[in-house]
């Protein structure tokens, strides 16, 4: 019963008692092998997969080093956000884990906030044309399994939490308007996705 109720909620977008603001992600009930209903790949390859804890959204494509791979998902346009997802590395030689993508205008313009393993560290950046330029960077040591990364953005404040703890304190104004939200890799970084949250916060809490 419990698993037939999560399975509605997931179809619906909605997490429990969740407004038109919220929406949850878990994709249990999506297909494995195509990318999940309303994401949009635009770079890398995309696919639903079967983990032992049930079904994630895996980046799969081994791209070279400067790639930046992006799905959005559709009907996420909001400006101030509290977004959060789940982020298991899984392979990669030049790169590994990912992050959240939010105000993105398409796959070349948006703020992300990424935790990589190899590196040993959490950082926000934003990226403009293709171009990415950091603007804070933490040390977070790498752990086995999976990494909860969120984020809170009101205005020109970005706030990032990994595993619950705030490292990550900026502001900037370059992408003041609305944009969709999403997860990210970069280059070989093949990595699963879980458990994606959306909730829109400030004056507007509506998605559409």
């Amino acid at each position: 019963m419990l698993h037939a109720l999560v399975a509605v909620i997931s179809m619906m977008g909605v997490f429990g008692a969740e407004t038109p603001a919220q929406r949850l992600w878990t994709f249990e009930e999506d297909a494995a092998g195509s990318i999940a209903r309303g994401f949009v790949s635009e770079m890398g390859r995309w696919e639903v997969v079967s983990a032992p804890e049930g079904r994630v959204l895996a980046q799969k494509a081994i791209n070279p080093d400067k790639t930046f791979n992006v799905a959005l998902v559709g009907g996420t346009e909001a400006v101030d956000v509290d977004l959060s997802v789940r982020v298991r590395a899984v392979e990669g030689v030049e790169d590994q884990g990912g992050g959240v993508v939010w105000r993105a205008l398409d796959g070349r313009n948006y703020y992300v906030a990424r935790h990589n393993p190899l590196e040993d560290n959490f950082r926000v950046y934003k990226v403009v044309d293709g171009v990415r330029t950091m603007f804070q960077d933490a040390p977070a040591p790498k752990k086995d399994g999976w990494r909860a990364i969120r984020v809170v953005m009101v205005g020109d404040h970005i706030e990032c939490f990994l595993d619950g703890l705030k490292l990550l304190d900026v502001h900037d104004s370059t992408f003041a308007k609305s944009g969709r939200v999403g997860v990210w890799s970069k280059a070989d970084a093949r990595s699963h996705f879980d458990d994606l949250k959306l909730e829109v916060v400030g004056t507007a809490k509506k998605l559409r």
